[in-house]
């Protein structure tokens, strides 16, 4: 499978039951393959951002982070294929393309982002990773933690 920035994926349990971090948001809910993840292709290393439908939810948080700081780049709400989703940049991780379970379909084709929703999202997750590297971590999930478990999955792989 070919895996690309700005399109959107699920991934396998199998990735959930090896990496034990409560940051990550479940996998399944009432059945249903969720969340659906945006992705960042970063050399071998891929990123999922976690796209949410609870708006109600995460607008209140939203709103109350633009009251305080005058910005809030942790989460986006934005129309992806007609419907408005959540963007849980706060709740990113790393993992492997062996983890992708598959490309979200919509009318036959993989949910592509457009490039304008795309180049914000890219931006604000470059602007967080840039934070955390000044000791302002807004990630839920420990990153660098995963991304070592994945790079050494990686290396063992290689051999």
């Amino acid at each position: 499978m070919k895996v690309e920035t700005g399109y959107i994926y699920h991934i396998k349990d199998e990735f959930f039951d090896k990496i034990n971090d409560k940051g990550l948001m479940i996998n399944h809910e009432n059945g249903h393959a969720r969340p659906t993840y945006f992705t960042i292709k970063d050399k071998n290393i891929l990123w999922f951002i976690p796209l949410s439908s609870k708006i109600e939810k995460y607008q209140f948080i939203v709103d109350k982070k633009l009251k305080k700081y005058g910005s809030c780049k942790s989460i986006l709400i934005r129309e992806i294929a007609g419907k408005k989703v959540v963007i849980l940049l706060q709740n990113a991780f790393p993992t492997l393309e062996k983890y992708i379970d598959h490309p979200h379909i919509i009318n036959g084709k993989p949910l592509k982002v457009i490039d304008s929703l795309k180049n914000e999202i890219l931006f604000d997750f470059k602007y967080l990773l840039a934070l955390k590297t000044t000791g302002k971590n807004l990630f839920f999930t420990d990153i660098d933690k995963i991304k070592n478990q994945m790079l050494e999955e990686l290396e063992i792989s290689k051999k």
